[in-house]
Protein backbone atom coordinates (compact mmCIF):
# COMPACT_ATOMS: atom_id res chain seq x y z
CA UNK A 1 0.00 0.00 0.00
CA UNK A 2 3.17 2.44 0.13
CA UNK A 3 1.93 3.17 -3.23
CA UNK A 4 -1.70 4.45 -2.76
CA UNK A 5 -2.35 8.31 -1.22
CA UNK A 6 -5.17 8.42 0.63
CA UNK A 7 -7.58 11.56 -0.87
CA UNK A 8 -10.62 11.06 1.84
CA UNK A 9 -12.47 8.19 3.43
CA UNK A 10 -16.25 7.98 4.41
CA UNK A 11 -16.08 7.24 8.05
CA UNK A 12 -19.31 6.98 8.31
CA UNK A 13 -20.35 4.56 5.90
CA UNK A 14 -18.64 1.91 8.57
CA UNK A 15 -21.26 3.20 11.30
CA UNK A 16 -23.66 3.29 9.05
CA UNK A 17 -23.72 -0.27 7.15
CA UNK A 18 -22.58 -3.31 7.93
CA UNK A 19 -19.79 -4.04 4.90
CA UNK A 20 -20.52 -7.34 2.94
CA UNK A 21 -17.68 -7.06 0.50
CA UNK A 22 -15.65 -4.39 -1.35
CA UNK A 23 -13.19 -3.83 -4.99
CA UNK A 24 -11.94 -1.31 -6.34
CA UNK A 25 -13.17 0.73 -8.88
CA UNK A 26 -11.39 3.76 -11.62
CA UNK A 27 -12.83 7.07 -11.44
CA UNK A 28 -13.58 8.89 -15.03
CA UNK A 29 -12.80 12.55 -14.16
CA UNK A 30 -12.25 15.65 -15.73
CA UNK A 31 -8.15 17.13 -15.57
CA UNK A 32 -9.55 19.95 -12.69
CA UNK A 33 -11.23 17.36 -11.16
CA UNK A 34 -7.93 15.43 -10.73
CA UNK A 35 -5.97 18.79 -9.74
CA UNK A 36 -8.35 18.93 -6.78
CA UNK A 37 -8.48 15.96 -5.54
CA UNK A 38 -4.31 15.95 -5.31
CA UNK A 39 -4.85 18.94 -3.01
CA UNK A 40 -7.10 16.79 -0.94
CA UNK A 41 -10.36 18.80 -1.76
CA UNK A 42 -12.87 16.09 -1.89
CA UNK A 43 -15.83 14.56 0.55
CA UNK A 44 -17.71 11.40 0.20
CA UNK A 45 -20.30 12.13 2.74
CA UNK A 46 -23.66 11.36 1.74
CA UNK A 47 -22.40 9.77 -1.63
CA UNK A 48 -23.31 6.39 -2.92
CA UNK A 49 -22.94 4.22 -6.90
CA UNK A 50 -26.08 2.64 -8.63
CA UNK A 51 -25.67 0.06 -11.47
CA UNK A 52 -27.33 2.25 -14.60
CA UNK A 53 -27.68 0.17 -17.80
CA UNK A 54 -24.06 -1.54 -18.53
CA UNK A 55 -22.52 1.25 -16.09
CA UNK A 56 -21.79 1.96 -12.87
CA UNK A 57 -22.03 5.72 -11.72
CA UNK A 58 -20.73 7.29 -8.23
CA UNK A 59 -23.83 9.88 -7.48
CA UNK A 60 -22.94 13.42 -4.62
CA UNK A 61 -19.45 12.81 -4.75
CA UNK A 62 -18.59 16.08 -3.88
CA UNK A 63 -14.79 17.31 -5.85
CA UNK A 64 -14.63 21.15 -5.41
CA UNK A 65 -13.85 23.51 -8.07
CA UNK A 66 -10.26 23.76 -8.73
CA UNK A 67 -9.75 27.44 -8.30
CA UNK A 68 -6.88 28.30 -11.31
CA UNK A 69 -9.06 26.83 -13.77
CA UNK A 70 -12.24 28.48 -12.99
CA UNK A 71 -14.21 28.28 -16.27
CA UNK A 72 -13.28 25.00 -16.94
CA UNK A 73 -14.72 23.56 -13.49
CA UNK A 74 -17.57 21.13 -13.81
CA UNK A 75 -20.56 20.94 -10.85
CA UNK A 76 -19.14 19.53 -7.38
CA UNK A 77 -21.58 17.30 -7.24
CA UNK A 78 -22.30 15.30 -10.58
CA UNK A 79 -22.90 12.23 -11.22
CA UNK A 80 -19.07 10.06 -11.85
CA UNK A 81 -18.37 7.34 -14.37
CA UNK A 82 -17.01 4.17 -12.60
CA UNK A 83 -14.34 2.20 -14.49
CA UNK A 84 -15.07 -1.70 -13.74
CA UNK A 85 -14.89 -4.56 -16.08
CA UNK A 86 -18.03 -6.04 -17.69
CA UNK A 87 -18.25 -9.66 -15.08
CA UNK A 88 -17.90 -7.05 -12.35
CA UNK A 89 -20.51 -4.80 -13.46
CA UNK A 90 -22.98 -7.79 -13.62
CA UNK A 91 -21.35 -9.11 -10.07
CA UNK A 92 -22.63 -6.15 -8.51
CA UNK A 93 -26.15 -5.71 -10.41
CA UNK A 94 -26.71 -8.72 -8.96
CA UNK A 95 -25.58 -8.30 -5.29
CA UNK A 96 -27.83 -5.26 -5.28
CA UNK A 97 -30.83 -6.18 -7.01
CA UNK A 98 -30.92 -8.27 -3.42
CA UNK A 99 -33.74 -6.28 -0.90
CA UNK A 100 -31.58 -3.81 1.48
CA UNK A 101 -28.56 -3.94 -0.06
CA UNK A 102 -26.23 -1.05 -1.71
CA UNK A 103 -23.09 0.14 -3.19
CA UNK A 104 -21.35 2.92 -0.76
CA UNK A 105 -17.63 4.97 -1.48
CA UNK A 106 -15.76 3.44 1.57
CA UNK A 107 -12.38 6.29 0.04
CA UNK A 108 -10.88 7.64 -2.53
CA UNK A 109 -7.23 7.89 -3.09
CA UNK A 110 -4.81 7.37 -6.07
CA UNK A 111 -2.55 4.51 -7.00
CA UNK A 112 0.16 4.50 -9.95
CA UNK A 113 -1.01 7.63 -10.54
CA UNK A 114 -4.87 6.88 -10.65
CA UNK A 115 -7.78 8.24 -9.05
CA UNK A 116 -9.85 5.04 -7.31
CA UNK A 117 -12.46 4.86 -5.47
CA UNK A 118 -12.86 1.48 -2.67
CA UNK A 119 -16.87 0.70 -3.56
CA UNK A 120 -18.59 -1.61 -0.66
CA UNK A 121 -21.66 -3.31 -1.47
CA UNK A 122 -23.19 -2.79 1.99
CA UNK A 123 -26.07 -3.67 3.87
CA UNK A 124 -27.67 -0.58 6.27
CA UNK A 125 -28.08 -1.30 10.29
CA UNK A 126 -30.51 -0.52 12.31
CA UNK A 127 -30.43 1.66 15.06
CA UNK A 128 -29.99 -1.02 18.21
CA UNK A 129 -27.11 -2.27 15.70
CA UNK A 130 -25.22 1.04 15.74
CA UNK A 131 -25.72 0.69 19.54
CA UNK A 132 -24.42 -2.70 19.53
CA UNK A 133 -21.04 -1.60 18.00
CA UNK A 134 -20.94 2.03 20.26
CA UNK A 135 -21.25 -0.40 23.38
CA UNK A 136 -18.57 -2.88 22.19
CA UNK A 137 -15.87 -0.20 21.46
CA UNK A 138 -17.04 1.98 24.70
CA UNK A 139 -16.14 -1.74 26.54
CA UNK A 140 -12.81 -1.66 24.71
CA UNK A 141 -11.75 1.53 24.99
CA UNK A 142 -12.60 0.90 29.13
CA UNK A 143 -10.67 -2.33 29.33
CA UNK A 144 -7.87 -0.79 27.37
CA UNK A 145 -7.71 1.99 30.34
CA UNK A 146 -7.87 -0.11 32.67
CA UNK A 147 -5.34 -2.75 31.58
CA UNK A 148 -2.53 0.07 30.26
Amino acid sequence: MADEENVCQNRRARHEYFILDSMEAGLALSGTEVKSLRAGRANLQDSYATVEGDGVWLHQAHISPYEPASRFNLEPRRKRRLLLHKREIRRLAREVSEKGLTLVPLRLYFKKGYAKVELAVAKGKHLYDKREAIKEKDEARRLEQEGG
